[in-house]
């Protein structure tokens, strides 16, 4: 907690840069004055100049550091834990006779420097555990931003400003999505604060300066680059991170990341790196995701997301092809909730979402971003492809409510023996008609109304590359659903004689968790 999140190491070549001061121009051809006098041409390039000053980077930062450093605190949350667990001495309830004596001799142990610093001595059964990370101040009257894996579960924050000032803070609201949390403090004078600013209009290659408290070393600027945008490392369900070159180390996280005006347009938040210290490769969400929430955060206490009530999945070739979609594009719907906005809306599972909002999908990932930014109760347009046609559906969003249960994909185990219905053979798959020996067999929920179960996957085939295990039942074949082992082998054939290059299954788990899988046709 506190410290910026690490991924596994990856290693990338050094960057080769131009000499410090030296102009480059690029034209019909390209060449580099070395100081041993040799000349190096290369092949013909695309006519392009560097002025000297964009080769270089800014003259100074100083200016602009000392504008907004003021505005960056340190974050000290501290969490205090009840230790249960037998071992390490007796373990003493609150309020035994013996807690006297034990706090003292935990107090004269600390006097002696077998503790650490000093402080309030936690009594024998409880534990503290400390963190540092950073924010930044965007009220005069004392509003706070950081990370909210900064101060999760702590039982008491501080701020520590630049003059070495320290103040108590309130946790105004907490978003564990964006990674974000709004702090409070009630400062005697003013506070020096920076805005937020545009981080739409960031382009790669763009200067910046992240400011934090890195190692509790105190304020410290490093400066760097926008590296790439809209990255995606996985890390929750609206990953959508600015890139960056500039140092971003333990103790950075919640701190600010700068434009060159000295806006805020991202909070530093992750890093990939093997030893936990910089290597080039930080990550920041960035203001544009930030500002909506930290506003819900500010007015309600917690976020207020759009909720569209579908469950969706990427849209590959095979897929796209399947489709008649032309390009691999949108977000396919898997499944709807029966109680959801998209269900009385009048979209299905098959549909692909291209458009919402005015706003185009171009991949799957696009959408639960979109649609959580947008208000709760609007009414959204959203352009669908269903079968080979485009329409339009307007959705009125309901809101999705954190606390919502993510069904489990897990399938449960089965043997292996085989069942007493005869099977056949296709796409690499042996098939079996639903019978109430198969649902014992793979523990096919009664909620499960038809299809064809698959009761063994050939491991070379493509349907095991897509995952496809016995036990999951086809539903339908290119939106028709199907029955029998029968039904799947006229549809197949049908497909063929219609030049069709593959089939798009809907596939469900013994849960009934669907999901389109796209094969080839042989």
């Amino acid at each position: 907690m506190g410290l910026a999140r690490r991924f596994l190491p990856v290693s990338f070549p050094l960057p080769v840069r131009p000499a410090r001061g030296r102009a480059l121009r690029f034209g019909s051809s390209l060449a580099l004055s070395l100081t041993s006098g040799l000349m190096l041409a290369t092949t013909s390039l695309p006519p392009f100049t560097l002025v000297e000053a964009q080769a270089r980077g800014p003259e100074s930062l100083a200016d602009l550091s000392a504008a907004v450093s003021d505005a960056v605190v340190n974050i000290s949350a501290t969490q205090t834990v009840d230790e249960k667990r037998p071992g390490n001495g007796p373990q003493l309830e609150p309020g035994t006779p013996f807690d006297d004596l034990f706090e003292e001799f935990f107090r004269r142990r600390q006097q002696r420097g077998g503790g650490g610093g000093g402080g309030a001595v936690p009594r024998p059964h409880e534990r503290r555990s400390n963190s540092l990370g950073s924010g930044f101040v965007i009220d005069p009257a004392g509003i706070i931003i950081t990370n909210n894996h900064v101060i999760a579960d702590a039982n008491e924050v501080t701020v520590i400003f630049t003059d070495g000032q320290k103040l108590k803070a309130q946790v105004l609201g907490k978003d564990a999505k964006v990674d974000v949390a709004v702090l409070k403090v009630k400062p005697e004078k003013p506070l020096k604060a920076v805005k937020f600013g545009d981080s739409e209009v960031m382009r790669v290659g763009d200067w910046v300066i992240a400011v934090g408290n890195p190692f509790g070393l105190g304020g410290t600027v490093t400066a760097g680059i926008v590296s790439a945008r809209n990255r995606n490392i996985d890390s929750g369900p609206y990953d959508n991170y600015i890139q960056t070159d500039a140092a971003i180390n333990k103790g950075n996280s919640g701190g600010p990341l700068f434009n060159m005006a000295g806006e805020v347009i991202g909070i530093n938040t992750a890093i990939l790196s093997p030893s936990g210290g910089s290597i080039g490769i930080g990550f920041a969400t960035p203001a544009s995701m930030v500002v909506p929430i930290v506003e819900q955060l500010q007015k309600f206490g917690e976020t207020r997301r759009g909720w569209l009530g579908v469950r969706i999945q990427n849209v590959d070739d095979t897929i796209a092809e399947s489709l008649n979609l032309g390009t691999a594009r949108g977000a396919l719907i898997a499944g709807v909730d029966d109680k959801g906005p998209a269900k009385s809306a009048g979209l299905s599972a098959g549909d692909v979402i291209v458009k919402f909002d005015g706003t185009a999908i171009k991949e799957s990932r696009d959408l639960p971003k979109l649609v959580a930014m947008a208000a709760v109760g609007k009414d959204v347009p959203v352009v669908l492809i269903r079968q080979g046609k485009e329409i339009t559906k307007n959705v009125k969003l309901g809101r999705l409510e954190d606390n919502e249960k993510q069904a489990s994909l897990n399938t449960p185990d089965r043997d292996e023996s085989a069942l007493g219905s005869a099977s056949q053979r296709v796409l690499g798959m042996s098939l079996s008609a639903l019978t109430d020996e198969a649902r014992q067999k793979f523990a096919i929920r009664d909620t499960v109304a038809s299809g064809v179960v698959i009761t063994d996957v050939d491991p070379e085939s493509a349907a095991a590359e897509k995952h496809i295990q016995p036990g999951e039942l086809v539903v339908e074949i290119n939106q028709d659903a199907v029955k029998t082992p029968a039904e799947i082998n006229k549809k197949l054939q049908s497909l063929k004689e219609q030049g069709k290059k593959s089939a798009l299954l809907l596939v469900s788990n013994g849960q009934g968790e669907v999901r389109f899988v796209a094969l080839a046709i042989p």
